[in-house]
């Protein structure tokens, strides 16, 4: 069985970003998502625990989150869940993971300009799925503006 979980939160660690032996690309990070809550009694806001995961990401998706995110950054995390037990001697501990089938940014923290990325573009060919002379986007067709995108720490 596949539990798949969908997760906001602020990435708590830079993204660690590596390529294997065989070529496959793998990026990881940190996530920790805390919950808040209204107390009528109070009236103030409370802070719930913090759930830690350890986020993975494989292929173009793990290229992406490299080149686009970054630590404090709030994000949106959907994939699949692992839970491992683990014991190095006397401790004892449990690693929770979410295996990553999307990651994005969080808009109601901030704003974000998306560029889709064009998987056999080069590194120094320019920004992947740039617009072209004509204003239309190279690998669909569908037109666009010809300003440049703008990035938006969030």
């Amino acid at each position: 069985m596949v539990d798949i979980i969908t997760v906001a939160g602020l990435m708590a660690t830079p993204v660690k970003h590596t390529v294997t032996g065989e070529g496959l690309e793998v990026s990881q990070f940190r996530l920790a998502s805390s919950s808040r809550r209204f107390d009528p009694a109070t009236r103030s806001w409370v802070d719930g625990e913090t759930n830690w995961f350890t986020v993975v990401a494989f292929r173009q998706l793990a290229a992406n989150v490299a080149a686009s995110l970054e630590k404090g950054h709030r994000v949106l995390v959907s994939g699949r869940l692992k839970v491992r037990d683990w014991q190095d001697g006397e401790k004892k501990g449990r690693n929770v993971e979410i295996v990553a089938d999307a990651i994005g940014p969080d808009l109601a923290w901030g704003r974000a300009q998306y560029a889709r990325a064009s998987r056999a573009a080069s590194a120094d060919a320019g920004p992947a799925g740039a617009a072209s002379a004509e204003g239309v986007l190279e690998e669909t067709g569908f037109p666009v503006d010809a300003q440049e995108p703008v990035t938006v720490p969030f």
